[in-house]
């Protein structure tokens, strides 16, 4: 399914309900300084009982857990209930917007439902299982620009300075009180990412850009912030142009049949025990769970996702790989 230069993937076997897919990713974030790696990032190698290089664990080591558990499931039940389907995107590591949210939108304009969606995005701590996502934050873009008068820094009372006139909103604004968080979800967080003024030594800079970001939960909603940021802004009667970016809605999938067979499926292959989390960043899930599905994010070890030399342990993806086709045989078989 090409979506402008995107190439995704929705692949089904069956035709009937209920509807378990699993979705991931192909595309990955840069490798930095190829200098700094051990092996070649792209050149696949097992070294001491690792794969190295970058996606395996973020996250193509679970699209491989997800084709052998197929492969070995449909063998074992040929005549399986229901339907299982393979989500797969170029575009969630970028800007994410011709990738599994357009496969939704047109699965939606079918009337093709998921009723369950695993995620292999990286959810474990220190052992495979012993963390899946059953959500995640919502994250919402602020563009801020203040306008004030540029000048020179020897002649104040004929300029504004955009710096100085933000900077006591800023400060509201990093200290405000957003929530308690609630059972489910850790407190609304705000971060300042950017900030740029300035032209030269010695000119009053009559501009400043500011960008921010929200990690909200589910105490709070865009809008709310939205208004909260506006109001503050205006008491500090500032001029500004404000530019707002919706990456994603919070999203919670309550315990139900997949996250008990999550949760059973990974104490029959490990024996331990799971943890419910939406901690983190934001994942397709955020396009996949307003459709009414239930959604659980279940991967390998995150520690080295992003970083120079990315790997894994190979036997973690065979682990996961039974993790997976123990879910299916709680959900389908």
């Amino acid at each position: 399914m090409r979506f402008g230069d995107t190439d995704n993937l929705w692949a089904r076997k069956g035709s009937e309900g209920p509807v378990l897919a699993f979705a991931g990713h192909t595309d990955v974030v840069p490798t930095g300084p190829e200098k700094n790696w051990s092996h070649p990032p792209f050149d696949p190698v097992i070294k001491d009982g690792y794969l190295h290089g970058r996606g395996a664990a973020d996250m193509k080591g679970s699209l491989a857990a997800f084709i052998t558990a197929c492969e070995r499931f449909v063998s074992a039940h040929p005549n399986h209930r229901g339907s299982i389907a393979l989500l797969i995107t170029s575009d969630e590591e970028g800007p994410a917007q011709n990738g599994t949210v357009k496969v939704i939108e047109a699965l939606e304009a079918r009337s093709e439902k998921i009723d369950w969606c695993l995620i292999g995005e990286p959810s474990s701590t220190h052992e495979v299982g012993d963390v899946i996502k059953n959500g995640r934050r919502g994250s919402l873009h602020g563009y801020l620009t203040v306008q004030g008068v540029q000048g020179h820094v020897a002649y104040p009372h004929l300029a504004e300075n955009a710096i100085h006139a933000v900077t006591p909103a800023l400060h509201t604004l990093a200290n405000e009180f957003w929530d308690n968080g609630n059972d489910y979800f850790p407190p609304t967080t705000f971060q300042i990412t950017k900030m740029e003024a300035g032209t030269g030594s010695n000119i009053i800079p009559g501009e400043c850009l500011v960008h921010f970001n929200f990690r909200y939960c589910t105490e709070n909603t865009a809008e709310s912030l939205e208004e909260r940021v506006v109001a503050t802004l205006e008491r500090h009667n500032l001029k500004y142009d404000l530019q707002w970016h919706l990456s994603g809605r919070p999203f919670l999938t309550d315990k139900g049949a997949l996250v008990s067979a999550s949760q059973s499926a990974i104490r029959n292959v490990t024996g331990r025990e799971t943890e419910l989390s939406t901690s983190g960043g934001t994942s397709d899930g955020r396009f996949i769970a307003p459709t009414g599905a239930q959604v659980v994010e279940l991967g390998p070890i995150n520690a080295t996702i992003h970083k120079v030399n990315e790997c894994v342990k190979a036997e973690d993806l065979d682990t996961l790989s039974r993790i997976y086709e123990q879910i299916l045989v709680e959900l389908l078989a």
